[in-house]
């Protein structure tokens, strides 16, 4: 059973195993014996290969439909590594570009993912205020839009627009997806939830539900690496490493969960209901909570910068890092005499979360079902946890 059109441009694929009664351990119900997970994503970045190192930065946005400006900026990463440029002055400028790019991401989950998985109709025209606030942070750090290139554009930070395009996203989120201020703890996440004043907190109230909340424990390791050389020796050391990332031998787990597991709300609702549904979107929430207030401290510490001179120009390599949404996104690249790619490569949030025995398949086995229509709405609720970045089919057979 299909239950998801799977693009060209590259899919997840579920199959799962159901046994039924006593056979499969349960007296009532069912239980999921096997859960096979395969990711097909066509290696965009080859594209890169050949390009001089503005020109691969220029297109890396355009070559992968999400997270574009993560995307850029992890290149750029790479391209500064690999040319010996020192851009450290524009680092905040950066973290605030990619946490409002994950912002938009998570809003896009809040008012077109999350509505479906209630049988509610889809709200993307709720998106329109939150991009265009989004949209106006570029030109209000780097005039000329140059922000993503290697050493930096001219940052001419305007902090009265950003404060003011800060007090937008906040209405927004106030608004949109929280219908007041964010739940705090367990307590809170209940009583929010009970209210239903928003898609989100309606999921909320399901996801607390006692079927649910602690199903589907994925038990993968945290990926709390952040070192570019880290990530440089895995993809420059082992060509596969992107199609089967492996964190001290094992598979691990990437995203909202990883970066606000010692979030006050997390560790509370961790608690009460332990790994599964529960605590994944109660750390979407603490991620949305919190990516206002990073923001805020950025623009506080912007300075005007210039952009930063190469200390030479090939050959090299070098690793770019960058946050999305999604999880951790990395980037490595070799430059030849003439100072183009070589070689590039690079491993994204969804080839850790969907690599096969990875977090989504983890969570999946043995997990109880009552049948083969809750078994496709749990994963679809599991998947939407994990968030993919391209689109995902599932099958199902007993």
């Amino acid at each position: 059973m299909s239950t998801a059109t799977l693009p060209g441009e590259g899919s997840v694929s579920v199959r799962l195993w159901l046994d039924r009664g006593e056979d499969g351990g349960r007296k009532d119900g069912m239980t999921i014996r096997r859960a096979e997970v395969a990711t097909r994503r066509p290696r965009a970045v080859a594209a890169l290969v050949g390009r001089k190192a503005e020109e691969a930065v220029r297109l890396a946005p355009l070559l992968f439909s999400l997270c574009g400006s993560a995307q850029g900026l992890a290149v750029a990463r790479a391209c500064e590594a690999a040319l010996g440029i020192d851009a450290t002055p524009h680092e905040t400028a950066r973290a605030l570009l990619t946490d409002a790019e994950a912002l938009d991401s998570h809003g896009w989950q809040a008012v077109v993912e999350w509505p479906a998985r209630l049988g509610a109709p889809p709200r993307p025209a709720a998106l329109r205020d939150l991009r265009a606030a989004v949209s106006a942070i570029m030109p209000a750090l780097y005039p000329a839009k140059d922000g993503l290139r290697p050493g930096g554009g001219v940052l001419r930070p305007d902090t009265a627009t950003l404060q003011d395009i800060l007090v937008r996203i906040t209405g927004w989120l106030e608004t949109t997806v929280f219908a007041g201020p964010p739940p705090r703890d367990a307590d809170d996440l209940a009583r929010w939830a009970a209210g239903g004043g928003s898609d989100a907190a309606r999921l909320a109230a399901r996801l607390l539900s006692p079927d649910l909340a602690g199903w589907s424990a994925c038990g993968a390791p945290l990926l709390i690496e952040r070192s570019p050389l880290w990530y440089a020796a895995a993809l420059s050391g082992d060509p596969s490493f992107a199609a089967t990332p492996r964190y001290k031998d094992a598979p691990a787990l990437t995203g909202p969960l990883e970066r606000q597991v010692d979030h006050p709300l997390v560790v509370s609702v961790t608690e009460r209901f332990g790994d599964g549904l529960a605590r994944l979107f109660a750390a979407r929430l603490a991620d949305l909570a919190e990516l206002p207030r990073r923001m805020e401290a950025a623009i506080a510490d912007l300075r005007p910068v210039d952009p930063a001179a190469a200390g030479s120009t090939g050959p090299g390599e070098g690793c770019g890092v960058a946050e999305t949404a999604r999880g951790r996104l990395a980037h490595w690249l070799r430059l030849d005499g003439d100072g183009r790619l070589a070689d590039a490569r690079m491993v994204a949030p969804t080839d850790w979360n969907f690599a096969a025995g990875g977090p989504l398949a983890r969570g999946l086995a043995g997990a109880a079902v009552r049948d083969r229509d809750d078994a496709v709405e749990r994963v679809r609720l599991l998947v939407a946890m994990l968030d993919p970045c391209v689109a995902c089919g599932i099958e199902v057979h007993e």
